[in-house]
């Protein structure tokens, strides 16, 4: 399901003579060690402490383009004094890479979600909800900092939410076994990710040539790509001059009220009073210039199926509510179960065909991997033998994990491959083909497993564990490091910098970005209280999954979870298999078929809520522009919209440090 026409990529070629290599300069190491601690302090002082935005759990987060948009104008002006210490493009690529990963760590991909999760459980237990006979009783010690066999209050929970008293001590002791043992898990899962990323780079790089569309902006701003941005700096300055100007406009407006805001979200739910329409999910319209500006670049037809599907999901919705059918809510999730559902089936589909496609690939791989071809990998990241067998091992070594610690070993198993091959490969997917600023998904493996069993019977401990992990692996997929590898690969072939020397050091990133985030956590949530922190980080998302699997310790669990709905489950997940295997065959077979399987697959998720607007925008423009102007003139506009990206990231990074530094509130940011 490669891309369709030639208007999505400024990227160079994919460099494949690794003479030709660059190795990273332990400086640019350097550097990039640097920019990652200043990463995770940015983003953990903006998100958790401040919460103000979120600077850090995008695809592309706008601090990373800040750091490297910073980096270069430091670059410029050191280039003057002695241009001995002038940065090379490839030297900014590998810092923007390093910042890249240690962003999605600090937020949402791991460390934002993954401390509270530990403590959730004890704080939030009370006699209505019941969590400590239902939870601490099935608890492994080992994954908690707390003793769940102790009754009453403990410390080390309340501390942590309400912050320790003056000349007290923050529990380090408690933490350390803990967060070394989920270690161990989370260091599988990133592995598992970089194997996969080395196994998959070459199909999605050089035999599909897909566009990678969050990798274009800095490679073409850093000087690398065939339309390299120095060449349209006026344009580029044009497009970012409209939301500088407007975020400028409403940051005055938090200062001084009497200036007007312009309004960047608009629901139109205000404006649907009438049944049936009134029952519809959120429908928003959201103005973000970064998102219009991506989706721009990429073919009509992604950006046409992303909104069409999420509108066609709206209209389901009506339809199902002017036939009186029941429409219980997808668990933990935004869409309605049968919508959910739908997803699935796409997901389904779509990961398998992704297989497909890839199998002449996969079977070099494979033979590579039993000793049985010669095949060059030398210039891969890591060699395919070690790739496949450490992904196998990896994906393995999870499920033993989780099942050491309480989980069936068949049901580890079933949650990790469900992750790893089927919800984070379509993530990925999304990235590189969709150009998706945001991955979310609609579903857990738990909910592929309620078609079939009950989830009631699978027992209190595995129930309990499931909550856990869940909400440290599954629940939100914002900032989801997979992403960030494919792009930094992506990146290294078009700067011609040496695979190897490059995933080295963004490995060292998300290490270093974890080794930092993690007791910079804990730190802040003990010393100012946790209680005062972001709520949804803090108190909404780590109880989520909780809620969640709490009502299936009581019998009649699983109809409860449904309201009578269970018929919907298998019906509309054959639907969304189905309409997704046509949409497929149609799109291999007709070249002008317009719509793409991947805006099914992602209509139910937040973020097609948050983006479906500015797919809309976006689609619109450039259908005219091409239709009226022809290439010549989506070339000549293409560094305005370059520009909005731009402009929109560096509005958000100079928001969050003037909030961090004098306390000045920001803006309201449409996906923040």
């Amino acid at each position: 399901m490669k891309l369709k026409d030639k208007t999505t990529s400024a990227l160079a070629e994919p460099q494949t003579d690794p003479d030709k290599r660059s190795h990273v300069r332990a400086r640019a190491g350097m550097i990039g060690l640097l920019a990652v601690i200043l990463t995770t302090l940015l983003v953990t002082q903006a998100e958790l402490v401040l919460s103000t935005l979120r600077i850090g759990y995008l695809q592309m987060p706008p601090v990373a383009i800040a750091i490297m948009l910073t980096m270069m104008a430091v670059n410029q002006l050191v280039a003057k004094a002695n241009t001995r210490w002038k940065l090379s493009s490839a030297d900014l690529l590998v810092i923007y890479c390093m910042a890249l990963v240690a962003a999605m760590v600090t937020s949402h991909g791991i460390v934002e979600k993954f401390i509270p999760q530990l403590v959730a459980p004890h704080y939030f237990a009370n006699d209505a909800n019941n969590w400590r006979q239902i939870f601490d009783l099935h608890f492994n010690h080992k994954l908690i900092p707390y003793n769940p066999n102790l009754s009453g209050h403990q410390d080390v929970v309340d501390q942590f939410y309400g912050g320790i008293p003056r000349g007290g001590h923050i529990p380090w002791a408690l933490w350390i076994g803990p967060i070394l043992n989920w270690g161990i898990l989370l260091a599988l899962v990133v592995t598992a990710f970089i194997c996969l990323t080395t196994i998959l780079r070459k199909q999605w790089s050089e035999n599909e040539r897909l566009s990678f569309p969050l990798a274009q902006l800095p490679l073409e701003i850093s000087g690398t790509g065939d339309n390299a941005a120095s060449s349209h700096r006026g344009m580029i300055c044009l497009g970012a001059l409209i939301p500088i100007l407007i975020y400028t406009n409403n940051g005055i407006h938090q200062v001084y009220p009497m200036i007007p805001e312009i309004r960047l979200t608009i629901p139109l739910n205000d404006f649907f009073t009438q049944t049936p329409w009134n029952q519809i999910g959120w429908c928003p319209m959201m103005f973000s210039f970064a998102a219009i500006g991506f989706f721009f670049l990429l073919p009509t037809d992604i950006s046409l199926s992303i909104w069409f599907f999420f509108l066609f999901q709206r209209l389901q919705e009506a339809v199902a509510v002017s036939y009186n059918m029941a429409m219980p809510a997808m668990p933990i999730y935004p869409p309605k179960l049968f919508i959910g559902y739908e997803t699935i089936g796409a997901y389904f589909i779509l990961s398998g065909y992704l297989f497909w496609s890839a199998r002449t690939h996969l079977k070099s791989v494979w033979r590579a991997a039993i000793g049985k071809s010669d095949i060059d990998d030398s210039d891969e990241a890591i060699p395919y033998r070690t790739a496949f067998w450490g992904l196998v091992t990896c994906v393995l070594g999870s499920a033993v994990w989780l099942w050491t610690m309480g989980m069936s070993l068949w049901l580890g198993i079933f949650e990790i491959v469900v992750f790893v091959f089927m919800i984070a490969l379509v993530m990925a997917r999304s990235t590189a083909e969709g150009g998706m600023l945001m991955t979310e998904t609609t579903f857990r493996p738990i909910d592929i497993y309620r078609m079939f069993g009950s989830v009631h019977d699978l027992g209190p401990q595995n129930l309990a564990m499931l909550a856990l992990v869940d909400g440290v692996l599954l629940r939100d997929q914002r900032g989801l490091l997979l992403t960030g590898f494919m792009d930094s690969a992506r990146i290294a072939d078009a700067a011609y910098v040496d695979r190897k020397s490059l995933a080295k050091r963004v490995i060292l990133a998300v290490v270093v970005a974890f080794c930092v985030a993690v007791p910079l956590n804990i730190f802040v949530s003990y010393t100012q209280g946790a209680q005062r922190l972001d709520q949804y980080l803090v108190q909404t998302q780590p109880q989520f999954t909780l809620s969640d699997y709490a009502q299936y310790f009581k019998p009649g669990g699983d109809a409860a979870a449904s309201a009578g709905a269970h018929w919907q489950m298998p019906v509309f997940f054959s639907i969304g298999a189905v309409v997704t295997l046509l949409l497929t065959v149609l799109r291999a077979n007709f070249y002008w078929w317009p719509l793409h399987p991947l805006g099914l697959a992602l209509s139910g998720s937040w973020a097609a809520v948050e983006f479906w607007f500015p797919c809309f925008v976006a689609w619109v423009v450039k259908t005219n522009v091409v239709k009226y102007g022809g290439m010549t003139l989506y070339a000549r506009l293409r560094p305005i919209f370059l520009g909005l990206i731009i402009g929109e990231c560096l509005m958000a990074a100079i928001f969050a440090v003037l909030n961090i530094l004098f306390h000045l509130p920001a803006p309201a940011f449409p996906w923040a």
